[in-house]
């Protein structure tokens, strides 16, 4: 396809001054001291649950709960950082500093205005109450917490959300509670499939649309101008994100205080909105560099007409299913698939399929690694917790 078909082709070539800092910043090594204080951490978390049952503390162990789901959160933030602004990074919309403040402030916004997916989460499993029902709960974000930074550290865009939902279903397998299996069904395993199908097609066709429209244009006219619509529709599916990911540990938050008798789990406390909200925010405004690489730059080569069609008919599926059928999906399969869609309109070849197999494996390994992860720190704690 030539350049006037293709209204962002002359504008795929970064600078290299550019290219290099978000290249370096990408491949950081994580030190080995690092992960040593990350397996720490969860020792740690994972004695104090331990001493908690023996002891009967329930209160000490609902906040312990509390703070590592908030924990997750962060991490959520960092991990999936790159969906909302991979594709504006790589094409040069914005600096990646100025995005990830952008990001952030979008997600604390987004957090803000619905509880309909949170109610969803709480009500995946019914847990047994009291201490025992508080153990289930950080057995399963304990999971997803790991499966998000092994995925993290190889650069796979995995979804956080199903390895939230895959943590809190395999540590209530583990304990015997009841699941709902229609509600994982219908408002996650259903969703899971469809949306990023629909998030490929919807971007193949906006970006069919675009290159009619814009056919006889000025080519470098066209990528200034969709440089600066990406500076909208990046922050529209940074909107979008803080509205699904931050009601996901609202949810496991308000399990756990059904759990104890501190909610009927009808609503969602604000305390609890403002700290997922928080939470989120600055763990996206801490980057996921590794991530943003192999979204922007790795699974196809975005101009800003493809970046735009992208971010813009993602963020569409994400307010559809999180206002219309409260349904947990994931950011990361949502963008990625539609980063896809926009790219195949130039040749099905200018998608890397190799990396693209990657990412796949990584979306359906996450929620049964993040069960198996959750089953073993149930069985652990509550072992020596008794």
């Amino acid at each position: 396809m030539s350049a006037a078909e293709d209204p962002g082709a002359t504008l795929t070539r970064e600078s290299p001054a550019n290219a290099e800092t978000l290249g370096e910043q990408a491949t950081r090594r994580v030190t080995g001291r690092a992960w040593l204080l990350l397996l720490a951490g969860v020792l740690v978390v994972m004695v104090a649950g331990a001493l908690g049952l023996r002891s009967g503390a329930q209160m000490a162990v609902l906040i312990l709960v509390v703070v590592v789901a908030l924990v997750f959160d962060y991490t959520n933030g960092f991990h999936d950082a790159a969906n909302a602004i991979a594709t504006a990074v790589s094409t040069r919309a914005l600096t990646p500093r100025v995005a990830l403040g952008m990001a952030a402030a979008m997600n604390m916004i987004g957090a803000l205005l619905g509880v309909g997916v949170a109610k969803t989460i709480s009500e995946v499993i019914t847990p047994p109450t009291g201490l025992h029902g508080l153990t289930v709960v950080a057995a399963g974000v304990l999971g997803a917490i790991t499966w998000n930074l092994i995925t993290w550290y190889f650069g796979l865009p995995s979804s956080s959300s199903h390895a939230l939902i895959g943590g809190v279903v395999g540590a209530g397998l583990a304990s015997l509670s009841d699941v709902n299996w229609s509600s994982v069904v219908d408002k996650v395993a259903v969703p899971m499939v469809v949306s990023p199908v629909v998030g490929f097609c919807l971007a193949y066709l906006a970006m069919v649309a675009i290159l009619w429209i814009f056919r006889r244009s000025n080519p470098s006219r066209v990528g200034r101008r969709f440089r600066i619509a990406q500076t909208m529709s990046a922050a529209s599916l940074a909107l979008g994100h803080g509205l699904q990911d931050a009601q996901k540990t609202m949810g496991i938050i308000v399990l756990a205080l059904v759990t104890t008798g501190h909610s009927d789990g009808s609503s969602v406390p604000w305390w609890v909105i403002i700290a997922c909200a928080g939470a989120l925010s600055a763990g996206t405004y801490a980057g996921g560099w590794r991530i943003m690489r192999t979204l922007g730059r790795k699974v196809i080569e975005v101009d800003p007409p493809k970046g735009f069609a992208a971010e813009a008919t993602a963020s569409i599926v994400l307010y559809a299913t999180a206002f219309i059928w409260h349904a947990p999906i994931s950011t990361t399969h949502t963008i990625t698939s539609a980063i896809m869609g926009s790219g195949a309109t130039k040749r099905l070849s200018a998608v890397r399929w190799g990396v693209a197999g990657n990412i796949l494996v990584a979306w359906v390994l996450t929620m049964p690694a993040a069960a198996a992860v959750a089953a073993i720190v149930y069985y652990v704690v509550h072992f020596f917790g008794a």
